[in-house]
């Protein structure tokens, strides 16, 4: 997994709630650093791959906290369910 996005591992992995809306914000916040501009941009850029296919080291973040990732980037939000 990306260092980058090893807080944010962390931070999904030690919250209790089966789901969590996080603003871009505070995704920013807790990882440190900008998110790219591919993720305020492009839903894409929070798929996670299928069963087998190959993972982007963003969503590896959250599919090892056993979540799925859902944009809504007009309102900048990003809703994690517990998968």
């Amino acid at each position: 997994m990306m260092s980058t996005y090893r807080r944010l591992n962390t931070f999904l992995k030690e919250r209790f709630a089966d789901r969590l809306v996080l603003t871009f914000a505070q995704i920013e916040d807790i990882i440190g650093s900008p998110l790219p501009a591919e993720a305020r941009l492009q839903s894409d850029w929070w798929v996670t791959a299928p069963a087998g296919g190959p993972q982007s080291e963003q969503a590896d973040c959250w599919v090892s906290a056993s979540r799925t990732a859902l944009a809504n980037l007009s309102s900048r939000t990003v809703t994690f369910e517990r998968a």
